[in-house]
């Protein structure tokens, strides 16, 4: 018997109704032929998938398995690459805040020092500045007293002439003036 004549025998086994449909012995369970060669041909798929498809199928799930886990990996790799760069970000702020604090007192120092140089300066030159007013005023004085005296000389000089002339007579003024030529001859 040829293959095809045994596949298709179990089929002619089945009892024909009045509708002319296949009647078969139980309602649920096929023909007893029917599980035998259904049985060897899903026997038959399974060995075949096992041989052919297992390999291929566990190397792609080793290949899977590799891919999630190279994921994994750089998932926690770059966790903490993130954390590291969180702790740098961390510290940074913190130098931040000193540096921000170290800045500002840095240049309170130097407003204090711009500060207490400018008052130094201003001192000096209040002091030169009442050093030359004083000068001043005293050269000023020493000025307006020799021109005072000058003035006082010329009209002292002038009024005594105008006394000395008006009060003197001719002989009186003549005895002066050899008595002066004398003095000034006996001082030579």
């Amino acid at each position: 018997m040829s293959v095809l004549g045994t596949i298709i025998r179990p089929m002619a086994e089945c009892g024909i109704d009045a509708n002319g449909d296949c009647v078969t012995h139980s309602p649920i369970l096929p023909e007893t032929p029917e599980i035998i060669w259904g049985g060897l041909a899903s026997i038959i798929i399974f060995a075949l998938l096992v041989k052919f498809a297992g390999p291929a199928i566990k190397k792609g799930m080793a290949a899977r398995t590799e891919r999630i886990q190279k994921e994994l990996d750089g998932a926690a790799a770059a966790k903490a690459a993130a954390a590291t760069e969180a702790t740098q970000i961390r510290q940074a702020k913190g130098d931040i805040a000193g540096e921000r604090a170290r800045i500002l007192a840095e240049a309170d120092a130097q407003a204090t020092a711009v500060l207490e140089d400018g008052r130094a300066r201003l001192r000096q030159e209040l002091a030169d500045l009442e050093t030359r007013t004083r000068a001043e005023i005293a050269a000023v004085g020493s000025r307006a007293g020799d021109e005072l005296r000058a003035e006082i000389a010329r009209l002292s000089n002038a009024a005594v002439d105008h006394v000395v002339t008006g009060s003197l007579d001719d002989a009186t003024q003549q005895e002066l003036i050899e008595g002066f030529i004398a003095r000034v001859g006996a001082a030579k």
